[in-house]
């Protein structure tokens, strides 16, 4: 069985260095192994994120989000997928929720506003 602390360490070493493809893969096998580590499925959703792979990425920040819902990251980064998905009226409350968390936050604030200029409200 490998051991889910050297697939996390080789996932984000590999993320780190850009590799997301391939990050994806021990960080996968991490997450299978670990699923309540939000920080294993943090990793693995930047990582699918950057591979555009939206819709998983999307349920791996849905899946944080659901065991720490004050996790402001989290939430834009659900956001996120889901505009990039082109679910503007769905990425609208994860977006406003992060904003609110951190205000002081230019990024989170634009891409709020952007979803609900999109959505049509």
């Amino acid at each position: 069985m490998d051991d889910v602390y050297e697939l996390f360490t080789r996932g984000t070493q590999l993320l780190e260095a850009g590799h997301n493809h391939q990050a994806a893969v021990p960080l996968s096998r991490a997450r299978d192994l670990a699923p309540g580590q939000t920080s294993i499925r943090e990793a693995l959703g930047r990582a699918l994120f950057l591979t555009q792979r939206y819709e998983q990425a999307a349920g791996e920040f849905a899946a944080i989000v659901e065991r720490a819902p004050t996790n402001d990251y989290a939430l834009f980064c659900l956001g996120r997928c889901l505009q990039l998905l082109g679910r503007h009226a769905e990425a609208r409350q994860p977006l406003a929720l992060a904003a609110c968390m951190q205000p002081s936050r230019r990024d989170y604030r634009r891409y709020r506003d952007q979803a609900r200029a999109r959505a049509g409200s």
